[in-house]
Parts: C-alpha cells; structure tokens; sequence
C-alpha cells in the first residue's frame, strides 16, 4: 500500500473526546497495521512458537481488554516476540506485540494486563498515527532505510515500506501520549476486572531498570516508552481516585502459564551469550554455546539459524545449510530463515532452490541483498531484463551493496 494520506480536517479522538487533525483515515490505519504487522513482527525476532499455549493465554488477556476499550471493534491482534530485548509495541488498528523477554519480568496476570491496555490504548487514541502526521515518520517508507534491530544482519538492508513498522515502534512516544496511554490502560483494567495497582508497580520497576542502566531495557522498552517518576505519581493518582477497588492479579495463573518458558530460560541466555560471543569474532566459543540452547530447547528455530551462522562463518557450508533447513522447517514464514538459506544455495550453485528462497524471503521482508543475488541469479539463467530490475532496485537504495548494482547494471547494459 503506498502512503496515500487524503486531508479530511478534523475528527474526535475516540479515546480522549478531544477534537485533532486527521489527516490519516480509519480505512487507511487500518490497512496500514495489517500491511505492516507481518514484516515487523519478523524484523523483531519473530513470533515466539515453542509454547503455542503461552500465545493463546496472552491472546486471550489482550481480548479481554480490547474488549472494554474505547474502540473494541478494531481487529486487534496479539503476538509474542522471540526476543530478551523487555519490549512491547503497538501497530495502527490494534496490532499489538510484546516480548518474550518482557513477560519473564513481570510477576503477574495484572501487570500483563497493565502492559497491553497501555498498548491498546496507544493503537485506539491512534498515537502512532498522530506521529505519522507530525511529520515523524513519514518519510520511513524510502528504500534502504537503515534501522538497529539486535540480531538481524540484514537491518541495514531492509528496502520499501516493510521498514515503516518498525520506525513505528521504535520512535518515542511523546510525554502526552505516554500519559493517556497509562491513564486509560488504567481505566481499560479496572473495567476488565483487573487491580489497577499493577499498573503503578509496572512503573515502579521501569524506572528502577532504567536507573539502574540496563541496556537491553534501554534499548527495548524504553526507547519508545521513557519511564519516569511522574508516570508512577500520575498512576497512583488516578488508582486512589478510583478508590482502590481492588481487583484480579493472577498470580498463579500467571506463574503456571509462564512455567514453560522459563524453565527454557537457560537456552535463550545461552543464545544471547552466542550472540555477544559471535560478534567479537569468537566462533568456537559461540557454537558451544548454542549446541547448549538446541540441548536444552530443541523446537526452537531460532537456535538453528544462529549455528547455521556461525558454522558458515567457520567455512561448514554443508553443515550450516542443514542447520537453516531445520529453520525452515520449523518456521517457514521467517524471512531471515529463507534468506540464510537461499544465499546458502547460491554459493553451493543449487540455482533454482536459491531463487525460490529468495523470492520466498523478499514476499516478507524484501532486502537489498536478496534482490542483487535474485539479479545474480536471472543473469545466470539468462533473463536480462529481469536482472536489470534488481539491479536497478537496489542501486537506488542507500546501503552498501548499491555500488555492486551499480557496476553490475552497467555491465549488463553494455553487455
């Protein structure tokens, strides 16, 4: 979908009741959470998949909250990341993510609840739009946008629209924004049976993380949602207007849903070590321990495509491209998954199975990487034309790879 933003004038924000400028129509934000939610969901780790039940029950506290909000016909949807980074966003209309490494902090179902009707708030007053029409994020749809995600090599490759989600997600909200999101998540809570005092203790922790110069917080959660002390003043304020009513917290429910997961907590940490131990250049070290990860959580593909990456920087083409077939096989829609794999085929000229993971991966996420090699590709097999379409998409682009396009493209013009 491109940006086609017609002027209407001015609407009432359906959450606060305040008259504002809308330039970005409902049909619009709707289509552009559901353009966008698959891609950014997959820029940001991917859905989480080894306990589908945990899905299930923070799906279900979500409904429940979209439910009782001032816009309960929007077609909300909730998903669990695969990444530690403590984390929660939300898309237009209702597309809603948080962390796997967030829900491991929280020590209950009421602060999960506090979570997501802050979030749903977010996407019902229509936050991320306002920043769209503020001029913010508008120009995040250009080709070869660089964005810092943590563990994915190709951010900086990342082509067209697919980048516009996750500049949605990571620009901060403003101070006001912030507020009424914590105002009305309160409001949200106490109407879905939920003990508003979570959402204070939520903030409580926030600040003391963020005190205590987390980096992984920072970076997270509290690049787009800065905490504060007035954030926890303003939400003790409105818990003891509303009399301290009390309210559902979940404590066991909680503990028995999370269970899994953390029991498997050892893998993630062992894959995070891998990580840090990969970038500094220590292969052998880092494939100790992801084959740690895989022992102890199997079904994660995650785990997978790490090692597949290290044994091809380790020269273990063969071994690496069996590693990303296990990806694959276990989550076939990851784009990085696809695309590990399809340049894993290139180099072993296995042309036609490269093309279809390529092309596979680019439906998702495309990438500036994927389009060259797919020229690479149609000049092997003798298709130009097409060939001087990638190349020419990715010239264009602002990464590091536009000057190979470049070179390539001429070279095929004279050809």
């Amino acid at each position: 979908m491109g940006l086609l933003i017609s002027l209407t004038g001015c609407a009432v924000n359906p959450v606060t009741g305040e008259r504002q400028l809308s330039l970005i129509s409902e049909s619009q934000e709707i289509s552009m959470g559901k353009e966008q939610y698959k891609p950014t969901v997959q820029l940001q780790g991917g859905q989480y998949q080894a306990d589908p039940e945990l899905t299930d029950y923070v799906q279900s506290v979500g409904q429940k909250l979209a439910a009782v909000s001032d816009r309960p016909d929007l077609p909300y949807e909730f998903v669990i990341l695969n990444s530690s980074v403590p984390n929660a966003w939300a898309l237009p209309s209702g597309k809603i993510a948080i962390n796997r490494g967030l829900l491991t902090k929280l020590e209950d179902e009421a602060q999960l609840a506090s979570v997501l009707g802050h979030e749903i708030t977010h996407a019902a007053a229509r936050h991320s739009v306002q920043r769209m029409q503020q001029g913010m994020i508008l120009n995040a749809g250009i080709a070869g946008l660089g964005i810092a995600l943590s563990d994915n090599d190709y951010a900086s490759l990342i082509m067209g629209g697919a980048a516009l989600g996750s500049q949605l997600t990571m620009a901060q909200y403003s101070q006001g924004n912030e507020l009424e999101a914590d105002h009305y998540g309160v409001e949200y809570m106490v109407k879905a049976g939920y003990d508003p005092q979570a959402a204070v203790e939520l903030q409580q922790i926030f600040v003391k993380l963020a005190e205590g110069n987390n980096s992984s917080w920072v970076d997270g959660l509290f690049a787009s949602h800065p905490p504060s002390q007035e954030r926890v003043r303003a939400n003790q304020a409105l818990v003891d207007k509303l009399g301290n009513p009390g309210g559902y917290r979940g404590e066991q429910v909680y503990d028995n849903k999370l269970a899994y997961l953390r029991s498997k907590q050892p893998a993630y940490d062992a894959q995070d070590e891998a990580l840090k131990m990969a970038n500094e250049g220590n292969m052998d070290a880092a494939l100790e321990k992801v084959n740690k990860a895989i022992k102890i959580e199997p079904k994660e593909p995650a785990f997978y495509a790490l090692r597949g990456q290290i044994l091809k920087e380790q020269g273990k083409g063969d071994a690496a491209q069996k590693d990303f077939d296990k990806a694959v096989s276990l989550y076939p829609e990851m784009f990085s998954y696809r695309l590990y794999r399809g340049l894993g085929y290139l180099d072993a000229d296995k042309v036609s199975a490269a093309r279809t993971d390529l092309e596979a991966a680019n439906k998702v996420v495309p990438t500036a990487i994927a389009y060259l090699r797919l020229g690479d590709i149609a000049v092997k097999q003798n298709r130009k034309e097409e060939a001087a379409q990638y190349y020419a998409a990715v010239a264009q682009t602002d990464s590091d790879l536009a000057k190979e396009a470049q070179q390539k493209l001429a070279a095929l013009q004279q050809s």
